[in-house]
């Protein structure tokens, strides 16, 4: 089943790694959304040169600064994003920026956990809710029927790392604690996401792009960004009802909790 088209789309952590190419892939659609919208920290420094190269050359992209973590810069970034859209809906929030620190059982401090799960928990639901309403009103103003991507919908970047079921296969071989923790808290938040906003007809899914060649994913990954990205675009425009409060992969296969 396919998604309709989607006419716009906000991405966090856009300046590098599966956020920019995921920036990339928009833009290159033959068919791309009216508008991209792609945050980060810091739209002027050295680390988003080449995301202000494409804007130079796609004018329906818009950079926005957006630090998850801080209220009022979400605040600040939501209102630009509904001025861009001009009375119309959001269509999509990609929820990618996250951390991946070093850290054990035995080197974990109270302050390593909170950290990451202020980025990565914390932040993904402090955009949600305040690009809700953006959300609410492209779900309202479709005539499509279930839910997809080209309606509305919340995709959270998780992981298999996540997955509570999954934990023996892998744990010896990436403690990553905080990171686990987290990201199983992500999880969660998605479900509930799924729950509470099931009657808006806003889709809700988490995604695990498998384990990329990133700075977070290391040279030792199995997959390259592009090849990652590849399959996640195809899950998106195949996404419904079937995948709503649910982890799935970037080849689109269900991960238990």
């Amino acid at each position: 089943m396919a998604s309709g088209h989607i006419r716009s789309v906000l991405v966090t952590g856009s300046n590098r790694g599966i956020g920019l190419q995921l920036v990339k892939c928009f833009l290159e659609k033959p068919n791309p959304p009216q508008v991209v919208f792609a945050t980060c920290r810091d739209p002027e420094g050295a680390r988003a040169q080449e995301l202000r190269h494409l804007a130079s050359k796609h004018p329906n992209l818009a950079i926005l600064q957006l630090e998850t973590t801080d209220e009022a810069s979400v605040k600040a970034a939501a209102r630009k994003v509904e001025a861009r859209l001009g009375g119309s809906g959001l269509n999509v929030v990609i929820n990618n920026a996250g951390v991946m620190p070093p850290c054990t059982l035995e080197s974990a401090t109270a302050k390593d956990m909170l950290d990451v799960y202020n980025i990565n928990l914390v932040g993904p639901m402090l955009v949600t809710k305040e690009l809700l309403p953006l959300l609410k009103k492209a779900a309202h103003g479709s005539n499509q029927k279930g839910m997809s991507c080209g309606k509305a919908a919340v995709i959270n970047m998780s992981t298999v790392l996540g997955s509570i079921e999954k934990t023996p296969e892998h744990y010896f071989s990436f403690p990553v604690v905080s990171y686990r923790c987290s990201k199983a808290a992500l999880n969660m938040l998605t479900k509930c996401q799924s729950m509470g906003y099931k009657d808006d007809g806003i889709l809700c899914t988490a995604v695990h792009p498998g384990w990329v060649k990133t700075e977070l994913g290391s040279e030792q990954a199995d997959l390259t960004v592009e090849e990652s990205v590849c399959g996640i675009m195809k899950v998106l425009c195949n996404l419904s009802e079937k995948q709503h409060g649910v982890l799935v992969t970037w080849e689109g296969n269900v991960l238990p909790w």
